[in-house]
């Protein structure tokens, strides 16, 4: 079984889980594709990365979930990671830049992963946040994304947290799971009442 984030639940809500999740280290590669592309894009560069492709010549276990944030610059407060987002602009298919990263296992900081071969893969440490995560099955496309993204931010405000930064986008499930089958979630950092 693939490893999973780790995170702890702080609370449940109606329509999301109030998360704890702690430090941890992705990598991750910068595209220009459409929204529902740039996972496909990335993710031969990153499968290569853990698969020994890496000065150390070391295989690291595949995680989940994928994230995809924006690759546009974008003003955060120092605390506040950003893991994924991304711009849902008015031409669906327009190309735009994009960051898509995988977790790396537990235990293994920006420090210890081995550092990268190919100049396109980064390793970056995220700091600890305290999130909202709303789950979904199906389709991890932009649309499915856009409209879940819209009823996290309106629960998180129903429940008087503020959020902090864009929303990141998690992908559980290799793209041969049934679609419907699928595991996403839209995260948002959050700060309390």
């Amino acid at each position: 079984m693939t490893e999973q984030q780790p995170y702890e639940l702080v609370r449940r809500y109606p329509h999301f889980e109030l998360r704890r999740y702690p430090d941890y280290a992705v990598a991750e590669v910068r595209v220009r594709a459409a929204f529902d592309r740039a996972g496909n894009v990335a993710f031969r560069r990153l499968f290569n990365y853990i698969s020994g492709n890496n000065r150390a010549v070391r295989k690291l276990a595949m995680t989940a979930p994928v994230i995809q944030e924006s690759g546009a610059p974008q003003k955060l407060a120092m605390t506040a990671p950003v893991l994924q987002s991304g711009p849902f602009v008015a031409e669906p298919n327009a190309p735009a830049e994009y960051v898509v990263a995988l977790v790396l296992p537990a235990g293994t900081t920006a420090e210890t992963a081995p550092a990268p071969t190919d100049p396109k893969v980064t390793v970056r440490a995220v700091p600890g946040s305290l999130a909202a995560a709303a789950r979904f099955s199906g389709s991890g496309s932009r649309r499915a994304f856009e409209r879940h993204t819209e009823g996290l931010q309106a629960a998180i405000a129903l429940a008087g947290l503020a959020p902090v930064g864009p929303p990141r986008f998690a992908r559980f499930d290799p793209p041969f799971k049934p679609w419907f089958l699928r595991r996403n979630e839209v995260v948002q950092d959050v700060a309390g009442p």
